[in-house]
């Protein structure tokens, strides 16, 4: 457009036939990250997930008793069960169309949304068979069904043929579905053999009606090539299991399970399990519906409700006045819990599925819980004192920590000197404060109007910072920015870093949502990975999630995060009246405080992301940090050929 402004010629006519209407396997193919969450290896794997929990849906809805994993040379998987299979034949809205292919071709189409054929399932938005057909160069599906084996192949979305009635089946019944992720979507991913192991096996302690079956044909060394998954007691024996080299206050953990539908007159049910030990740091796996929830949510708040309600009754009934101290934090130290719930219309945060955020869901584990703990306690009072008296050292400990690192932050305030630009809080505790990172003295005007003075601190950067990948040690401590964030942090780098004196809670990177943006973000994740890793994995850095567009129709108001979501709400309205008006922020400096505080700094409407490193690959992390920010371009080069696949829909 610029070129022809510039040479005078006509612009290209803007009118109906420029507007684009993706079919849905384009659409998927296009923006693969509004539906698995990005092109990473997480994503990946999530697809195989998203196969295997349509048939524990069957499994747990009573019609599959065996599922069976395979990985294959190729990197292709088959995922196949022995239940009902999907329906064949012709559907009622498109006759010309099988079931199967409208299934695995069109989103929003299933066959859980209305919850008669399956009263909990894991997959509720209709999306999860046909993207992973979207985002496979090869799929193939066998249904065995009356008897009669039939198949269907795609690719890409696409089918490469009718529906092919292959022959008698008179012994095979249920599902196969066989697929392999597309190079063009995923470049070099491979699937790992270790982690798709670790997800058969978590499956089958979810449910324990049902027998998983894994087969690798690939071997890393290190992976059982051929395992078989039963586990009667559920997750009472996974837990056992990962405990079972380790002293526990308890002899036996305190499980149970709960049907909602005997105490709240709704389907679906909750399983528990948990055990404290001194010998390990603590830990809560959740799962809803069979689908790992790794950010937790309202299942997990009620069921350390139920626990810190139940644990503070039996102190007190015992007269010890000292349980009152204990918080959560002093039940998760050491307390090693699974909790999986199985419940009608799950709403989770993104299609990764991460967060459940049903709050009826919370309501329902504490109340199914807290009775059953509350027996458990009064029944083993040897194991109910053991944890009672471990709990308030606990939180005596944590007591006596925050006194100390109060009276620390006080005099290490007044006697340290703290960078001019930093405009500090005023808490005189740790607890609950944040320090913001933003670019500029423009984006730190509007931040400063929009914090809460009393927890929130700005540092502002002139620019960006040094590369600290391969930098030498005197080039670090001759950088004004590292300098200024050091000491803003109260902390040393490298092997001085020591994590008690880091003066905030959070340290949230807060850039613009565009590439010089990205590469300060990049710029000070480095720093943080080379110089502070502890204060990584202890949880501490976060990234703000500033808003790219604000949509107006009315008297409605709407924040959209990019292109992706801002065409999405442009095409379904925001609910207002008249024309929708489209404002983007070219930066945070240009947001004024109002926008910028509902949006990215106010904790009770914005949103984080925690900055964490793979427990299951830990090394890959240090490897894509050298690639990316490393002194050898061709590796940064080539990660870029691999991974930029829509570079030219990029707007710089």
């Amino acid at each position: 457009m610029a070129e022809d402004l510039l040479s005078g010629t006509e612009p290209t006519e803007y009118n109906a036939s420029s507007i684009d209407v993706l079919e849905d396997m384009e659409h998927v193919r296009l923006r693969p990250g509004m539906y698995i969450g990005g092109t990473d290896d997480r994503a990946l794997h999530h697809m195989v997930a998203e196969i295997v929990d349509n048939s524990m849906d069957e499994a747990v809805a009573g019609h599959a008793t065996r599922i069976e994993i395979e990985l294959h040379e190729d990197c292709s998987v088959t995922v196949r069960d022995n239940g009902r299979g999907i329906p064949t034949d012709p559907h009622p809205k498109d006759p010309t169309k099988s079931a199967l292919e409208i299934i695995l071709c069109t989103l929003n189409a299933g066959g859980k949304f209305s919850g008669k054929n399956y009263e909990t399932s894991g997959g509720l938005n209709g999306v999860g068979s046909s993207v992973v057909n979207a985002l496979s160069d090869y799929l193939r599906v066998e249904v065995a069904r009356d008897r009669q084996l039939v198949a269907m192949e795609f690719s890409r979305g696409v089918p490469k043929g009718p529906l092919e009635k292959v022959g008698p089946a008179p012994n095979r019944r249920g599902t196969s579905v066989t697929f392999h992720p597309d190079g063009e979507i995923f470049g070099s991913l491979r699937l790992k053999p270790a982690r798709l192991f670790k997800m058969a096996r978590s499956k089958a302690y979810l449910f324990s009606g049902v027998e998983i079956r894994w087969k690798s044909r690939i071997d890393d060394g290190e992976t059982p090539r051929e395992a078989t998954f039963h586990f009667p007691g559920g997750l009472s024996d996974y837990l056992n299991e990962t405990l079972s080299s380790v002293s526990t206050y308890a002899d036996v953990p305190f499980s149970g399970s709960v049907d909602f539908s005997e105490k709240f007159n709704t389907p679906g049910k909750v399983e528990w399990t948990i055990n404290w030990t001194p010998s390990r740091d603590g830990f809560i796996q959740s799962y809803c519906n069979t689908v790992p929830t790794p950010e937790g949510g309202t299942h997990e708040g009620g069921f350390w409700a139920a626990i810190l309600k139940g644990i503070k009754a039996y102190g007190e009934r015992v007269g010890n006045k000292k349980a009152n101290q204990i918080n959560r934090d002093d039940l998760i130290t050491g307390g090693c819990a699974l909790v999986s719930i199985f419940i009608q219309n799950p709403q989770f945060v993104g299609q990764t599925k991460d967060r459940l955020s049903n709050e009826e869901a919370a309501k329902m584990v504490e109340g199914a819980v807290r009775d059953h703990f509350d027996h458990w306690l009064t029944s083993d009072t040897k194991s109910a004192g053991a944890i009672l008296d471990f709990l308030i050292l606990r939180a005596e400990e944590r007591l006596r920590r925050r006194q100390e690192k109060e009276t620390a932050r006080k005099s290490a305030t007044k006697k340290l000197r703290l960078p001019g630009k930093l405009v500090d809080c005023s808490s005189n505790t740790r607890e609950g404060t944040e320090l913001f990172i933003v670019e500029g003295d423009s984006a730190g005007g509007s931040a400063k109007m929009a914090r809460d003075r009393k927890t929130q601190a700005l540092l502002p950067l002139r620019g960006k910072i040094l590369n600290v990948l391969g930098a030498a040690s005197s080039k670090l401590g001759s950088n004004n920015e590292i300098n200024d964030l050091t000491q803003a942090l109260g902390v040393g780098l490298g092997t001085k870093f020591n994590l008690d004196d880091l003066r905030y809670d959070k340290v949230i990177i807060m850039t613009d949502a565009d590439v010089d943006g990205a590469h300060i973000a990049s710029l000070l994740m480095t720093f943080f990975f080379t110089q502070m890793r502890p204060m990584i994995d202890a949880g501490h850095l976060y990234l703000a999630c500033p808003p790219l567009y604000r949509l107006t129709q009315g008297a409605k108001r709407l924040y959209v995060a990019d292109d992706a979501e801002k065409e999405l709400m442009m095409e379904k309205g925001l609910g207002g009246k008249g024309k929708i008006d489209v404002q983007r922020f070219k930066g945070l400096g240009e947001m004024d405080a109002k926008d910028l505080k509902e949006t990215t700094m106010d904790p009770s409407s914005r949103k984080l992301i925690r900055v964490t490193i793979d427990e299951d690959e830990p090394g890959e992390t240090g490897d894509l940090v050298e690639r990316l920010m490393g002194k050898k371009p061709e590796l940064r080069f080539q990660y870029i050929q691999e991974n930029a696949r829509f570079v030219e829909e990029l707007d710089v």
